[in-house]
């Protein structure tokens, strides 16, 4: 890989995640309207597969010609990734805070980083660990677990926490072995689809249609599905594309950093100095995965 293909991956994956950092900033809206974890889930599952499969029928219909069987794929990280890491996800953020839950949510590179040594033979190098290790650790300071333990965290909420971790690392399980196969744009498309059909089979969002008369519904959900969804999975699974899913689950902890600095910006959040500290350590971590590789190898 040359020096400037390289590098824009990096920037494609690293972009995928400050998509999904913005999340809070359009959720907060639909729990203040009454919608439930569930709820949202919903909305943005379905909403983001209505924009997809129009993108691809206007602009890349000949993508959506697929192997039957590689909807196996599909449906598996539709349902018990997208599904169910995040209802966690959601969850953790309702009944605690959105820094709590992205924290949580970063065990993810550590389930990514093991399932990938399982079952694509990813090798677990020294820099590998020592990422995983700064991520981690920069996280818990980015949200005050550390250096005080000031967090108070209940065992549901935590455990929860962990599940969204694990079931946000069997999406580069999943996705993995067709990447090669399909554009990134086929398989979030084709993953949703599955998520958004187990969404209107087991939620109640379509009783709840009279809340969609509120601007604000409308503008959060939108937002929800097409910045935070679509912008972010396209993005994050063209990176993983050309890079180990371990790699691009690390590369992927700048997410907690863009959820603080939406706090600190919108919501009026003050950024203490260990937050600093975490954040540091956070993108070292992004960069010790990408290798430096800023030299042309010609």
């Amino acid at each position: 890989m040359g020096t400037l293909p390289g590098i824009r991956v990096y920037l494609i994956t690293i972009s995928g995640a400050v998509c999904w950092g913005l999340i809070g900033l359009f959720i907060s809206p639909l729990y203040a309207r009454g919608f439930t974890s569930w709820d949202v889930v919903a909305i943005r599952g379905i909403l983001s597969f209505l924009f997809l499969i129009l993108i691809m029928a206007l602009f890349y219909r000949e993508q959506l010609r697929t192997r039957l069987k590689d909807h196996l794929f599909f449906a598996s990280a539709g349902v018990f990734s997208l599904a169910l890491f995040n209802y966690f996800y959601f969850e953790v953020f309702s009944q605690s805070n959105l820094s709590l839950a992205v924290t949580l949510l970063y065990t993810g590179p550590l389930f990514v980083t093991l399932l990938s040594r399982i079952f694509f033979k990813e090798p677990l190098t020294i820099r590998k660990g020592w990422a995983l290790a700064f991520a981690i650790t920069g996280c818990a300071f980015v949200v005050g677990l550390l250096p005080f333990g000031s967090q108070s965290i209940p065992g549901k909420t935590l455990l929860m926490g962990i599940l969204s971790g694990f079931c946000y690392a069997l999406y580069s399980i999943f996705t993995k072995p067709v990447t090669k196969r399909y554009s990134a744009l086929t398989i979030t498309t084709y993953t949703f689809l599955y998520t958004s059909i187990f969404m209107l089979l087991t939620s109640d969002i379509l009783a709840k249609v009279d809340k969609f008369q509120h601007v604000d519904v409308w503008i959060s959900a939108l937002l929800l599905a097409l910045v935070s969804t679509v912008a972010a999975y396209v993005l994050y699974t063209s990176g993983l594309k050309y890079l180990e899913a371990g790699k691009a689950s690390i590369l992927a902890t700048i997410e907690p950093i863009v959820a603080v600095l939406m706090g600190v910006l919108f919501l009026g959040d003050q950024l203490q100095g260990w937050q600093v500290v975490g954040i540091a350590l956070v993108l070292y971590s992004a960069i010790l995965v990408a290798g430096v590789r800023f030299t042309r190898k010609d």
